[in-house]
């Protein structure tokens, strides 16, 4: 394992030694390609870091405050069986337009990405299936960037004269994007995806944890289903029950994501799952183990958008 991130999990094992010994048993210490990864990804974000005036410590920080507020929101679901959160407009208020939350939010996601099993698989599903699209992509648009990770990593995946272009509703998101993408390329837009008015069709479209973040899913992918090309490809990555401060629509299973994503139009040319832990399937879904599912989609030939 790359020894700034031994570190970076002894750290946090020192401070939260339950979770320390959780990413301890969930780590994949004999993969070198995740050896490689959070290599690369550690080194990026340590220039990033420094170009705000933080270390490692302040991102650990971060982190064990979005897990707090993971383990307070996990026990208000086992209890209800239900988000904290009912609608767009609470979250809002409550997380994306407030910049002190917005900060700790999303860098402590940002290194989970390479810390929780099931983003980093995520991420390597990504990079991993994006090549098979390249010679299709002239325009590549992503909602709901956050911090940026995604479009970084296609920036150095598809070729250089691909458009960019990323929304989000907060501007604190893009101001982290901007500074950790670090590319001039990047156009990036301060809008509700609703509310985004455009003549533009994109060929690629990604929306990284997204559809459970709205109170209508199927409305937000039919309006992404209608700015792509008829060719084009739609990446999306969604968790069931996986609560958290800015989570609304709860899904219960993967069945339910596929299910909506055919509803909206869409047929799934691949996918993915991961379990936040490593235990069998029928434990996970006996325990209501968080689970995150990722797909690469198309529209149905029949399909008008």
């Amino acid at each position: 394992m790359n020894e700034l991130l031994q570190e970076i999990i002894l750290k946090i094992e020192k401070i939260n030694p339950m979770h320390g010994k959780k990413l301890k048993k969930n780590s994949r210490q004999s993969d070198p390609d995740y050896a490689r990864t959070a290599g690369d990804f550690l080194d990026k974000y340590n220039r990033y870091l420094k170009s705000i005036g933080k270390d490692f410590d302040y991102a650990i920080e971060c982190y064990l405050k979005v897990v707090s507020d993971m383990v307070y929101e996990q026990v208000r679901f086992a209890e209800t069986g239900e988000y904290s959160n009912k609608s767009f407009t609470d979250v809002y208020q409550r997380v994306y337009s407030n910049p002190e939350v917005m900060l700790y939010h999303m860098h402590g996601l940002l290194l989970s990405q390479i810390l929780w099993q099931q983003h980093y698989r995520m991420l390597s599903f990504f990079t991993e299936n994006l090549p098979q699209f390249k010679d299709t992509i002239k325009s590549y648009l992503e909602i709901g960037g956050g911090h940026g990770l995604f479009v970084s990593e296609a920036l150095q995946i598809l070729d250089s004269e691909v458009r960019f272009e990323l929304i989000d509703v907060s501007q604190s998101s893009l101001d982290m994007a901007k500074k950790f993408i670090a590319n001039g390329k990047v156009n990036f837009i301060l809008q509700d995806i609703f509310a985004y008015e455009t003549t533009q069709h994109y060929d690629f479209i990604a929306m990284g944890e997204v559809l459970e973040h709205v109170e209508q899913p199927e409305a937000l992918l039919r309006r992404v289903s209608s700015l792509l090309t008829d060719d084009g490809c739609v990446f999306i990555t969604v968790p069931a029950n996986a609560p958290a401060i800015d989570h609304i629509y709860l899904f219960k299973n993967e069945h339910e994501i596929r299910n909506l994503a055919e509803a909206a139009g869409f047929r799934i040319a691949t996918e993915v799952t991961a379990y936040a832990e490593k235990v069998s399937r029928e434990k996970a879904e006996k325990l209501k183990v968080p689970l995150l599912y990722g797909a690469f989609l198309k529209k149905h030939t029949n399909h008008k958008s």
